[in-house]
């Protein structure tokens, strides 16, 4: 009876679908990393698949680690929660280093930083810099660094699960006189899918964006940042960033 459950805890610890078979016969522990999925080019859905800039640095960076990338999706407003709450390991998903942010999570080294720029439609004359936002309605992603930003110009600040959405509410007349968000976010949208709207001026500010990792987990947090700066210097992040946007962003 005794050797039964030996035998039976041993196959049980055979079949853990926290690890995958590696070449040579040894286990890779997965490398779970999480983003909202609706942030193209950096993280979004293309034929079932979770793809983009994001998706490919997490893959590199597993790599590096000789861990098995699992890229998974949760919502933005609840993905620090869900960090906590060990749902994954880290996350990957352009997500800003803010004060605020750091009392809950750590970061690692920003691996790109980029502008908050103003959206507006291409027949809209009135907005021209951000001082024209003021008492204006503002879409913004919801939870994110530009929602706070938005709330400084105005108290109309609309809320989306998603930056596209939103862009594309630009083009209904009288739901939106603005978006806020992400100028390389913006500028893909316009660029891929043909849509009417332009960027006003020069971004309101830069933010620095970091992967974020469990406050207790700083063998982790090292490993990961060693991870990272090994492939920006041995050019696995350039070949990625041409892919996405035609040039090196970590520089």
């Amino acid at each position: 009876m005794f050797m039964g459950f030996i035998l039976m805890s041993f196959l049980a610890a055979c079949g853990s679908a926290d690890s995958e078979m590696a070449a040579g016969g040894e286990e890779k522990e997965d490398f779970v990393f999480a983003s909202s999925g609706l942030y193209p080019p950096f993280n979004y859905t293309d034929n079932n698949e979770l793809v983009g800039f994001d998706v490919e640095v997490g893959t590199a960076i597993a790599e590096e680690l000789g861990m098995n990338p699992k890229p998974v999706t949760n919502p933005w407003q609840t993905i620090i929660a869900a960090l906590q709450a060990d749902k994954f390991d880290a996350i990957i998903g352009s997500m800003a280093i803010t004060d605020e942010r750091l009392k809950e999570v750590n970061f690692t080294d920003p691996y790109y930083e980029s502008g908050a720029q103003i959206f507006v439609s291409e027949d809209n004359d009135s907005i021209k810099s951000e001082e024209d936002l003021k008492g204006k309605t503002i879409g913004v992603v919801v939870s994110s660094t530009f929602e706070e930003n938005a709330k400084e110009y105005t108290d109309d600040v609309k809320t989306y699960d998603s930056d596209v959405t939103a862009l594309q509410d630009l083009l209904v007349k009288g739901r939106l006189d603005a978006v806020l968000t992400d100028q390389l976010v913006g500028m893909y949208a316009i660029n891929e899918n043909d849509l009417k709207i332009k960027q006003v001026g020069e971004p309101i500010y830069l933010d620095q964006m970091g992967i974020a990792i469990k406050k207790d987990n700083e063998k982790l947090l090292e490993d990961v940042n060693e991870a990272l700066n090994t492939i920006i210097e041995n050019g696995t992040y350039g070949k990625i960033s041409e892919k996405y946007f035609g040039e090196d962003i970590s520089k």
